[in-house]
């Protein structure tokens, strides 16, 4: 299996992403390695022999996605025994054409993260605090309110928007208190503006509520089969946006939140 390495002299996050897009076209299975922080010729030399011990175990050459501004760092690495991917060099040429202007490469510079980060610890401490309708008295903090039933993938939609995106979301799972006369709580009410829906397939619920209770009434095919089908009325009747999260991944369900609900990221 060959290696793919994501190198930075940073925190080699831009690195994955561009890696891990471009990978993710090929049908193959790869080892990963994320060397950051290679910001002097020494350690440019360590992960140079990382590289070509790699190459003779697999067989293969690694594949190297690095986004270095430092000449000698990037010179060092292109000698290694891996072929280089080099996302930085392939835009910035075209770019100074255009903007007329040349780049002024900065070593460490963290592509706008630091002036932002208060934005994603804020968001994560508050997603944290409004998680599962613990509390509802900070709603009126929220970007967005994520409803739906009990196991549909809420909490970690929450906590990836939060993360990645830097915003303020809580989440309320529906009950069958809710159902009950199939309206909005007061609460929820209040913040109808703010409110998004998820649902998931009802076998695919109850395969996930068997493995937390299992043979219980609450993760039987007819009572997931009964609040699915209130809820999506519920939303229907409510005119609340609301997608499936069968299967969608996380990555997936927070981006399509972020274009349906018109939300504002905070990251960049």
């Amino acid at each position: 299996m060959r290696t793919a390495f994501y190198i930075s002299d940073g925190t080699a996050l831009t690195s994955e992403a561009f890696g891990h897009a471009m990978l993710s076209l090929f049908p193959m299975k790869f080892k990963h390695r994320t060397l950051p922080f290679i910001d002097s010729a020494e350690k440019a030399t360590r992960c140079c022999q990382q590289i070509n011990a790699a190459a003779s175990e697999d067989g293969e050459k690694p594949l190297i996605f690095h986004t270095f501004v430092n000449t000698e760092i990037k010179r060092i690495i292109n000698q290694s025994q891996g072929i280089s991917y080099d996302f930085l060099d392939h835009y910035v040429e075209p770019m100074e054409a255009e903007l007329g202007i040349k780049a002024q490469p900065k070593t460490n510079r963290t592509h706008g993260i630091h002036q932002d980060y208060n934005f994603r610890i804020d968001a994560v401490n508050y997603t944290l605090d409004n998680d599962d309708g613990v509390s509802t008295k900070e709603y009126g903090q929220a970007d967005i309110i994520l409803i739906g039933a009990s196991r549909t993938g809420k909490t970690p939609t929450c906590l990836y928007l939060a993360l990645q995106y830097g915003i303020k979301a809580a989440n309320y799972p529906i009950t069958e208190d809710d159902l009950d006369n199939l309206q909005l709580s007061y609460d929820l009410k209040m913040h109808r503006h703010k409110l998004f829906g998820l649902t998931i397939d009802v076998e695919r619920l109850q395969s996930i509520r068997q493995e937390r209770r299992a043979n219980s009434r609450y993760a039987s095919l007819e009572q997931c089969q009964l609040e699915i089908n209130q809820i999506e009325h519920l939303f229907s009747q409510e005119a609340i946006p609301f997608l499936n999260s069968t299967h969608a991944s996380v990555e997936e369900l927070a981006a399509k939140i972020m274009d349906e609900a018109k939300l504002e990221r905070h990251r960049y």
